[in-house]
């Protein structure tokens, strides 16, 4: 688990990519705000957590439970999924706006471009 990273994923670098590309600049990991997004977009009050779909406990294929050492995973996981509801309501209950990317959702650019669009442009 110690070659697992925090900062800086694969993912992480795909949004960042398209994010940067569609014109928008953004600050990563902002230490002063819950949770420390990945992503924080601060013109616009908007915050990105990139996901990976095992360690956040997602519902997809990649966030399938291992088989073994459930008495380890299970509560570490859930752990985690509680940990990142409570940072998102803390973030919204300071008036930003919050967006969760999964892995998952990662692997077709054009949802990936527009859904970023929608969440950044939206009124």
């Amino acid at each position: 688990m110690q070659a697992v990273k925090s900062k800086n994923t694969g993912p992480e670098i795909k949004v960042r990519r398209v994010l940067h590309a569609m014109g928008y600049r953004f600050r990563l990991h902002r230490k002063d705000l819950p949770g420390k997004p990945d992503i924080v977009l601060p013109k616009h009050r908007k915050a990105i957590f990139v996901h990976g779909c095992f360690w956040h406990a997602h519902g997809c294929s990649k966030g399938q439970l291992p088989k073994s050492r459930l008495d380890y995973w299970l509560p570490k996981l859930e752990q985690n999924a509680t940990r990142d509801r409570e940072k998102v309501e803390e973030l919204e209950a300071l008036g930003w706006k919050v967006l969760v990317v999964w892995q998952c959702e990662i692997q077709d650019a054009d949802d990936l471009r527009e859904r970023l669009s929608t969440f950044v442009d939206e009124i």
